[in-house]
């Protein structure tokens, strides 16, 4: 699965936008991989779980939740601009010309779903043992 392709997608249509008329995938992605990207021209979804778990309480919750096949708990604008940082969610507005906050709110939107979709079926809790194997690779970034 082409997780970056899958949240560039996600992203794309909480901006009511296409690839096909004024929608820019490429510019998305590149923004995108800026703020989750692994390096490798992946999205780097260790990295948010490691980051949700090192926060603890509520974020830890919503984790569990968008890695199971059940309902996902809501992050707030405010909580995806502490999870990530300010300056890196304001670089991806910048660069999708989008104000900060317009920003935050589309990421709060577009990040449970990026998350369960890439864990949809298993796949991605299989890969890592589970969610408590998840939780524990989390726990070796801390």
């Amino acid at each position: 699965m082409d997780l970056m392709k899958l949240g560039t997608e996600l992203l794309m249509n909480k901006l009511n936008v296409d690839a096909d008329g004024d929608g820019n995938p490429d510019g998305i992605m590149g923004a995108l991989s800026g703020l989750i990207g692994g390096g490798d021209g992946n999205l780097d979804l260790a990295g948010i779980v490691s980051k949700m778990q090192g926060n603890g309480g509520d974020l830890s919750g919503m984790l569990s939740s968008w890695l199971g096949d059940g309902e996902n708990a809501p992050i707030s604008a405010s909580q995806v601009t502490e999870l990530f940082g300010s300056d890196k969610v304001a670089d991806f507005a910048s660069q999708l010309n989008l104000d900060q906050d317009t920003a935050a709110e589309k990421l709060s939107e577009a990040l449970p779903e990026i998350v369960d979709k890439s864990s949809s079926g298993g796949s991605l809790l299989d890969s890592v043992g589970g969610l408590s194997g998840a939780l524990d690779m989390a726990k070796k970034f801390l």
